[in-house]
């Protein structure tokens, strides 16, 4: 065996071997009838992992591995997503940085064969990173959300919605993000903080009204004193989208406006007419208590106008350019003035400032206000969106909701932590209609072809024909269907049932530029009929939504479907709840059903994993230069450090803090165990066919195979409950602590004792305990411990498996032995009491002291005879006596059964150490008063970044327990005198 275990030429190795010998593959090394299946949460093909996907993966594989190996038939389904405008933003930034034609220039098809390309370069990388990740998925079922099946199951879910009524196009409010020129939904929407303005403006009154404002108050907040005023003051932090305004709203019970309700004021710069009317939207004591209604520019302002009927007025072009020349809604009942029409075209910000200048210029701009507000930005995009008036598509999520709000209720989808329902249930029940298009080029275009309206049998010939020659009296027939050809077959039944009383003969084709045709040819005996599909393509979540059964083939009865469906449990990151768990809920529960004809949920757990910080607790960002790259920590420390340290850290709702020292300590740690192999090696521990642990005689043996068995039904015990890091650490504190510390310590005299029985016990027992390790260690270190499971094997001939398909241990608890636990229980507890005592007392490491036994009975004296030798080697004894009474000048340790007597008084000067100890107990008093000082601030907690309120805590924690130790030390410094 090598010295050190060279993980950058044996991880590679041995996962091509895995590969090819098809290890990963659904049913690999199944043993039993149950099956066990996660899908991969796809990574978007943007780029490449990050510490975060590198976490969430890990978990998997090591349920993966765990089920694998006890005998499941495991499928692990891999894939990307396309993630639609997040990659065409990458798309079109990479174009821009080569200097390439845009989006636009060079249409659609050319920019798709971008995309594309783009696709295959980012999943190269993806796969690539899982594999040295160690990620054991099939990838021989590798699945893409826009691959071809996956795209026939996005058609078929989408028509089958449709025909149900699910599915319905409508125009509303969306948010709109004028960079991408595309809808969003309010979750792709982050809030920033500004520090903008609040503009107030006076509309005049129509008509020649007048009312009287209260402009004088006594200290009740009465009014005392009143102006006439023939204008309305409303405020506004958005002056562009007044000119889109068609209504004033003041509170129904607001007696200082009760004579203006149903009156109507003047938008300046356009002369129309708005109407003043009451709602409960309009706060009295907020501004003047009047509010300037744009139900085509604000969410609040579009219910307002609904309840109200105010019209909707658009004034902004998809670019967020000002749209007011050509804009008939616009022009409609107003008569604009030359300066409001020069501001055609201006961005939306340019107009900002024009209407606010011809505000003051022309006498209408009551004042400014500073006025910090949150405005909505773009997550993608970082621009300001805009909620827009758009026909665009909808799903009718609220009733997809109910089934999947009662399946977590009934308990047959659980969250974990279970904390997580909560943020589940209060999405799911205060859910709006989903808006599923977007007006993107990369993604699943929407299963709807356009064609011409045909009047039915009863309108007349001329009606007819007037549609047909005249385009811009079309009104428009939608298909909807899985493909053309199938939208093609229901516009013929359409049109053949419409066109057969006039005779007309039609063909029906589908017309690339995305227009509808109606086209007479042969003298009107003949009617060319083109189909335009619809331009928009469906929201990313709407396909991820199906990921559970469509990469298992559906909408075809596939065997895997019938196998690996529902899945078992699906390992996510909380920030995507709303975005794909609860869709997923959603679309499964409403697509697939049970035998019983019942929706059958997606999976039945959801583990919800927190989110990795830096070392300090801070959030990862490209901006604070703290991000941490997977692959780098690999290339520094390999992938077992990397996938034990964020396994080990993983506690159940809590961040990690993740610190490259403890990838270098877990790097350690594989390097214990390595060296651990080497040393059974070098004391021929082969495994042995024939090896019993239940027919043991040494004490040592009996022991290392009862905690063996332990610590098997602890890591069982803790992966069961998804408490990961319970997991790791455990096999951390077995393997470093138990194994290798000391269990290979105590057997030592027995690898070189006469006694041949005693000998060849050891050797196999120590070869069963590092082969038990092994495979315990496996799921989270695959690698190290795959490595020296060849390596052991290749001794005698080979394993019959390799470590990735070796059987699971099932220990019995009856391997337990009490009475060897007892004695090397003891024995362990007072070496490391001694040794704590030396460190605390600051005795030299080289020296070694007397230990004197007192109060203990005959077992006690029988014990030390059997181990005492050990005590005494490993403690760095000069001898070990039994008394009746501890001698002067010693320190005291107090075990169950006994006392130890550590006599130092020549051997440490004791003024010495206490004039240190005293010293450093002053400089933690007044550390520990300082952190208290600052966490009992209210300021402090309210104002610090809730990460530096953590460390502070953390800091405090670790100054109370030094400050513990030493006092204990210097109580002991007492008993010397």
């Amino acid at each position: 065996m090598q010295k050190t275990f060279d993980a950058a030429e044996a991880e590679p190795r041995l996962y091509a071997e895995w590969e090819r010998r098809g290890c990963f593959k659904a049913g690999a090394n199944a043993s039993r009838d149950e099956a066990f299946t996660i899908v991969l949460p796809p990574p978007n093909v943007t780029g490449s992992l990050h510490i975060g996907h590198a976490l969430n993966h890990i978990l998997q594989d090591i349920l993966i591995r765990w089920h694998r190996m006890r005998g499941f038939d495991t499928l692990w389904q891999p894939g990307q997503d396309h993630a639609g405008i997040a990659t065409q933003m990458v798309v079109e930034r990479r174009l821009a940085q080569e200097g390439q034609e845009g989006r636009r220039e060079m249409g659609r098809a050319r920019f798709l064969e971008e995309c594309w390309a783009q696709k295959t370069a980012s999943e190269g990388t993806i796969i690539g990173q899982d594999k040295r990740l160690g990620v054991s998925c099939d990838w021989s079922r590798n699945r893409f959300t826009m691959d071809e099946g996956l795209s026939r199951a996005v058609a078929r879910v989408f028509v089958q919605l449709f025909e149900e009524g699910l599915i319905y196009r409508d125009k509303r409010l969306v948010n709109w993000d004028p960079h991408f020129e595309t809808a969003i939904s309010d979750l792709e929407v982050e809030q920033v903080e500004v520090q903008g303005r609040l503009w107030r403006f006076r509309y005049p009154l129509a008509d020649g009204a007048t009312y009287e404002a209260p402009v004088a108050w006594d200290v009740e907040g009465n009014p005392t004193a009143f102006e006439t005023r023939d204008y309305i003051v409303v405020a506004t932090t958005r002056p562009e989208t007044m000119l889109g305004d068609t209504g004033i709203a003041v509170h129904p019970e607001d007696a200082r406006y009760a004579g203006l309700v149903g009156r109507h004021a003047v938008l300046p710069l356009v002369g129309r007419r708005i109407a003043i009317v009451a709602d409960e939207y309009a706060d009295p004591e907020t501004g003047t208590g009047a509010v300037k209604i744009t139900p085509a520019h604000d969410f609040n302002d579009f219910e307002v106008g609904r309840r109200c009927a105010l019209g909707l007025i658009n004034v902004m072009s998809p670019r967020a350019e000002m749209y007011l020349a050509d804009n008939a809604d616009f022009l409609k009942d107003a008569e604009p003035t030359p300066e409001a029409l020069e501001i055609d075209g201006l961005d939306r910000f340019a107009a900002r400032k024009r209407i606010v200048a011809l505000a003051e210029e022309q006498g209408w701009l009551d004042g400014i206000d500073e006025h910090p507000h949150q405005v909505p930005h773009g997550d993608r995009s970082k621009t300001p969106i805009e909620p827009f008036l758009t026909d665009q598509w909808f799903c009718d999520a609220a009733t997809l909701a109910r089934p999947a709000l009662e399946a977590v209720r009934e308990g047959r989808t659980e969250f974990v932590p279970k904390t997580w329902e909560k943020t589940y249930f209060q999405w799911l029940e205060n859910i709006q209609p989903w808006c599923i298009s977007r007006q993107l080029w990369w993604g699943h275009q929407i299963p709807v072809w356009y064609g011409p309206a045909i009047p039915d049998k009863s309108s007349r010939l001329d009606e007819f024909m007037a549609i047909v020659e005249m385009p811009e009296r079309r009104e428009v027939k939608a298909f909807c269907a899985t493909s053309f050809e199938e939208a093609r077959a229901q516009a013929a039944e359409y049109y053949r049932e419409r066109l057969s009383i006039w005779g007309f003969q039609f063909t029906v084709a589908e017309d690339e530029a995305e227009e509808i045709g109606c086209a007479l040819i042969e003298e009107h005996s003949q009617l060319d009929i083109t189909l335009a599909r619809d331009a928009d393509v469906l929201d990313t979540w709407f396909s991820s939504a199906l990921w559970p059964f469509s990469t298992l083939g559906w909408p075809d009865e596939t065997p895997e479907l019938e196998r690996y469906y529902k899945t078992d449990v699906l390992v996510t990151g909380f920030d995507i709840i709303f975005f794909w768990v609860a869709r997923m809920m959603m679309a499964g529960m409403h697509t697939m059903k049970d035998a019983e004809g019942r929706p059958e949920v997606p999976f039945h757990t959801v583990y919800v994993h927190a989110l990795v910080r830096d070392g300090d607790g801070k959030k990862m960002s490209k901006s604070l230069g703290n991000v941490i790259d997977p692959l780098e920590l690999i290339d520094e420390y390999g992938a077992d450090a990397v996938r034990m340290t964020l396994t080990a850290m993983a506690a159940m709702g809590r961040d990690i803090k993740l610190s490259i020292s403890r990838v270098a300590g877990y790097r350690n740690f594989a390097t214990k165990l390595w060296n651990a192999a080497r040393f059974a090696e070098m004391n021929d521990c082969d495994p042995r066919a024939d090896f019993d642990p239940a027919s043991l005689n040494e004490s040592v043996n009996r022991w290392i195979v009862g905690e063996t068995a332990r610590v098997q039904a602890t890591v069982d015990e803790a992966l069961t409950a998804y408490r990961f890091n319970d997991a790791a650490n455990a096999l951390y504190a077995h393997v470093w602590g138990v194994f290798c510390d000391w269990y290979v310590e105590f057997a030592k005299p027995l690898l070189t004792s006469e006694d041949e029985a005693a000998r060849e016990e050891t050797r196999a027992t120590m070869a069963w305990a590092l082969d038990q390790a092994l495979v315990l260690l496996h799921p989270i270190m695959p690698f190290v411990t795959e490595e020296l499971w060849g390596q052991i094997g290749a001794r005698f001939g080979g394993r019959a498996k390799p470590l990735i398909h070796a059987d699971w241990p099932t220990l019995s608890p009856t391997l337990a032995d009490p009475a060897a636990d007892l004695e090397l229980g003891w024995t362990i507890r007072a070496i490391e009491e001694i040794r704590s005592v030396r460190a605390e007392m600051n005795v030299p490491v080289g020296a070694k002291i007397p230990l004197v036994v007192t109060g203990h009975d005959p077992a006690v004296s029988a014990r030390l005879a059997r181990t005492g030798a050990l005590v005494e080697r490993l403690a760095r004894l000069s001898g070990i006596e039994e008394a009746a009474e501890a001698p002067q000048g010693a320190v005291t340790i107090a075990l169950e059964d006994s006392a130890l007597s550590l006599p130092l008084a020549g051997v440490i000067d004791v003024s010495a150490e206490t004039a240190r100890l005293k010293k450093a107990l002053a400089k933690l008093d007044k550390e520990i008063g300082q952190i208290s000082g600052k966490l009992a601030n209210e300021r402090f907690l309210e104002k610090a970044p809730e990460e530096e309120v953590e460390k502070q805590r953390e800091r405090l924690a670790t100054a109370e327990a030094e400050q513990a130790r030493l006092q204990t030390a210097q109580s002991r410094l007492a008993e010397i005198g």
